[in-house]
């Protein structure tokens, strides 16, 4: 019992041994031609059947001259030779029997090929098992030699006989090694190409990603920008809301005043006027409001720069005549006591435009007495006085072809109102910085004011002598307007008992006179 187990244990051993140098010898196979031995002897494969020389032809006739001799049927006409009835059982391997094999780079023996085909099968069938395979014709050359060369491998490993099988064509064809070289060769580059396609993908995937991420950004950056801005607007039109309903507020009775003057018993009309009104209103407390902000910061920059600021002064643009002449600023039309604390304070006036100045004008034009005429280098000053039955006070005005300066100020009179007319007086500037001293000469153009819509007439007192300390307070102040475009038109609050000074400015024009279209009337 002894013996028998250590002759296993040896046997084991051998048997590992064995082994161990098969996996050494596949390794080798496997670093000396770079394939794996599967993918290897697929190759193999390929060679042997695309490189197969001579043809079967050649075999038969090589085997034929040694069947003659001992059989006469060899040498018979095709008709009646045995070998026209032979069969052959496939087999993958068998040589190609066509014409166009012949003429290959090598040509491999009968026996190198009955070897090849024998480790082939043993590699792919195992072992050779007579029980299971084919009966061989007696006549069946081929098939008797292939069976006998496949049995005589015995339990050969289907391993060990691809590698045999490899080292066997490298032994009998030459070209093998180039041929499996060449294949390295393209898979390395297939490998290559593919790894710079995988490498391609990559960055085309980190390129898109980055992209994404870019336009993820950019969205929410822009999102974040239109949500800021739709908030500033919102705040905007909040504060506009907010300052238009002040306005309207103070303004709401003039302007219905003024609608119902402009079209009586069309409320349609009335309120779309009113509107327009409003906005007009709005965008110029807004300009006026722009216009403190650069004067304020002009001021303030001048201060830092050490110049002295003006404060009252108000360059205007030349006329055509490059006349350089300046309005009459806030202090140069107020005539006061010389007691500032002690003037009362005025309500803010309105102002606004509209464009339909050809029908105005040719409304005008009917009371010649509403036409007058503002001579080159002259200011037209129209006094109006307040009324017992009137609240508020309106004026129109329009120009033909050229633009005009116009201000209003007022002027505080306990005097009683008289009958409805309106006095003019044509002055020039040093003229008016002398009322202090002495009334300025009036040249009265009488007529009456008519109004639209039964809102009554402009009264005022026949001209009587001013007081030498009468109050002056500035309402709008000077400034040339565009009256030659559109209708400039406003309404102030009555302070008190007093008269409205209309000051038609056309002393910057020193060639041109200016045709002036006014309308004033009152309203309760």
């Amino acid at each position: 019992m002894a013996s028998d187990g250590d002759q296993e244990a040896r046997g084991d051993e051998g048997a590992m041994g064995d082994n161990v140098q098969q996996v050494e010898r596949v390794q080798e196979a496997v670093n000396t031609w770079g394939f794996p031995l599967s993918e290897l002897y697929h190759l193999a494969l390929t060679f042997y059947k695309g490189t197969s020389t001579a043809g079967t032809v050649n075999i038969l006739q090589s085997r034929q001259s040694s069947f003659s001799s001992r059989c006469p049927c060899w040498s018979l006409p095709p008709p009646f030779c045995l070998l026209s009835t032979l069969t052959f059982s496939p087999c993958a391997l068998l040589l190609p029997g066509k014409s166009e094999k012949e003429g290959k780079a090598f040509h491999l023996t009968y026996d190198s090929r009955l070897s090849l085909m024998a480790l082939s099968k043993q590699a792919s069938a195992g072992p050779y098992q007579p029980e299971t395979g084919s009966d061989v014709g007696y006549l069946d050359v081929l098939g008797s030699d292939r069976r006998r060369e496949w049995a005589a491998l015995g339990e050969m490993g289907k391993q060990e006989a691809v590698l045999k099988f490899v080292e066997k064509l490298a032994e009998v064809c030459t070209t093998f090694g180039p041929y499996i070289a060449s294949h390295r060769i393209e898979r390395d580059e297939r490998e290559r190409r593919r790894r710079e396609e995988a490498e391609r993908m990559r960055r085309e995937a980190e390129e898109a990603e980055r992209r994404q991420r870019e336009e993820d950004e950019r969205k929410r950056i822009e999102e974040q920008q239109n949500k800021l801005q739709e908030e500033e607007r919102m705040r905007q039109e909040q504060q506009k809301q907010q300052i238009m309903l002040a306005l309207n507020a103070q303004t709401a009775t003039q302007f219905q005043q003024y609608a119902a003057q402009q079209f009586p018993g069309n409320p349609g009309q009335q309120q779309l006027l009113i509107r327009q009104l409003q906005e007009q209103h709005y965008l110029q407390y807004i300009q006026q409001l722009y216009q403190m902000q650069i004067a304020q910061q002009a001021a303030a920059l001048k201060q830092q720069e050490g110049e002295p600021t003006e404060p009252g002064s108000d360059a205007q643009t030349q006329d055509d005549t490059s006349a350089d002449r300046s309005t009459v600023s806030a202090g140069e039309d107020v005539l006061d006591n010389g007691h500032e604390e002690s003037r009362p304070c005025l309500a803010a006036p309105s102002m606004w435009t509209r464009p339909q100045i050809r029908d105005f004008k040719e409304k005008v034009r009917q009371d010649a007495e509403s036409v007058i005429t503002v001579g080159r280098g002259e200011v037209v000053t129209v006094r109006v006085p307040t009324h017992d039955e009137g609240s508020y006070l309106f004026w129109e005005f329009a120009t033909d072809h050229y633009d005009v300066g116009f201000g209003v100020c007022f002027e505080w009179s306990e005097g009683q109102a008289g009958p409805p007319n309106v006095h003019l007086s044509e002055s020039s500037e040093e003229e008016e910085d002398e009322v202090e001293a002495e009334p300025p000469d009036e040249v009265e153009r009488n007529g009456d004011v008519t109004t639209d819509g039964g809102a009554g007439a402009v009264g005022g007192g026949g001209g009587g002598e001013q007081s030498a300390k009468a109050l002056v307070q500035e309402v709008v102040p000077v400034y040339r307007r565009d009256c030659h475009v559109e209708v400039y038109a406003g309404s102030h609050q009555y302070p008190g008992r007093g008269v409205y000074l209309l000051k038609f400015d056309n002393s910057y024009s020193l060639w041109r006179s200016k045709t002036v279209y006014y309308r004033v009337y009152y309203t309760r």
